[in-house]
């Protein structure tokens, strides 16, 4: 499986409910004996003591102006201009009446999930002409203001690529058609978790472009928040405690096919250190996910764990999704108790 397909569906574990155990974090979790030793040795002083908890305010219509320069940066002016609305709007692909499959959308407004996106349709494979980091990130900074965004609440996250694949759907590295830029949003000086990618539910701005600087894509994800309630940190003890009782989750190594192979291998473990945590926001609530195609009530925290796991003839570097605030650590471990 593409680690990046990968990386959405263990992060979509990490938010679904425990209540199927196929789908708990459980089985993306470590699984260590009692004789393996959990030691803590990653530095918490310059980590916040609370975070706050942000909450989605009613839905609104993207601005006229942010839609208007959202067509032209699409190059979608001979379409003409949609007017702001709380209503989806979407331009799809010209299939003819008996097409059997899906039809695809180039071009998306979505007020529900304060989202709007593009893809050119049909890209092409050319690798001629591709933009330096120069060009990437002076365009890229001044989209995003076009989309309304105030560069103050954004931070370069990851410089994407793009590469032409082979029959069998693999990169060929040598093959570069396209580079983007991801702006994250940020909170209280936080950014939001991603794997990097065009993840079209991670807050913030993401823009690819390819040939001689033509824009291939682009994602704004921008809800209106609100602080509603500022909770403890959990401390390094309490993570630990998840980590025992498998309310954590290991993340793929990129490119990786043994994922499961090296979850298992990891029984094996004498001492697993924790060596750096750092904090990211994300949509949702870790281990809840909505229902009903909702979009996520609350924005809330996240930790993202370095580990080193030491088998006695080696070591391995592990990186986990875990809970950081003390109340949420505490709801996990009563549902593992019952």
């Amino acid at each position: 499986m593409k680690v990046f397909a990968f990386l959405a569906a263990i992060l979509a574990m990490a938010f679904s409910s425990f209540a199927d155990f196929t789908n708990s974090p459980e089985n993306f979790s470590p699984h260590f004996p009692t004789n393996t030793k959990i030691f803590w040795k990653a530095p918490t002083n310059d980590l916040p003591k609370s975070y706050w908890i942000y909450k989605r305010l009613p839905l609104r219509p993207f601005s006229a102006t942010v839609i208007s320069n959202a067509i032209v940066l699409a190059s979608l002016q001979s379409k003409g201009f949609p007017k702001p609305s709380t209503n989806n709007f979407f331009y799809a692909e010209d299939k003819g009446p008996n097409y059997p499959g899906t039809i695809p959308i180039y071009f998306n407004i979505s007020p529900k999930s304060a989202t709007i996106s593009y893809g050119l349709p049909h890209p092409g494979t050319n690798t001629s002409g591709i933009p330096d980091d120069k060009f990437l990130l002076q365009r890229a900074w001044a989209c995003a203001v076009q989309l309304g965004v105030n560069p103050a609440q954004v931070t370069l996250k990851e410089m994407t690529y793009r590469f032409n694949q082979d029959e069998n759907y693999d990169d060929l590295p040598n093959q570069v058609c396209g580079r983007g830029v991801f702006l994250s949003r940020k909170l209280n000086g936080i950014l939001f978790w991603s794997s990097g990618t065009e993840d079209d539910s991670i807050d913030g701005f993401w823009i690819e472009f390819g040939s001689h600087e033509q824009i291939r894509a682009f994602s704004l994800v921008w809800p209106d928040l609100k602080r509603v309630e500022l909770q403890p940190a959990a401390s390094p003890q309490q993570i630990i405690n998840c980590i025992w009782a498998q309310k954590t989750i290991v993340l793929p190594n990129a490119g990786e096919e043994t994922y499961f192979q090296r979850i298992k291998a990891l029984a094996n473990a004498k001492t697993f250190t924790i060596t750096k945590i750092t904090p990211y926001y994300r949509e949702g609530t870790f281990a809840e996910v909505p229902t009903n195609d909702v979009p996520p009530e609350f924005v809330t925290p996240l930790g993202e764990l370095e580990a080193v796991a030491d088998f006695g003839n080696s070591n391995a570097t592990i990186r986990l999704l875990s809970p950081i605030l003390s109340s949420e650590v505490i709801r996990l471990l009563k549902s593992k108790t019952k």
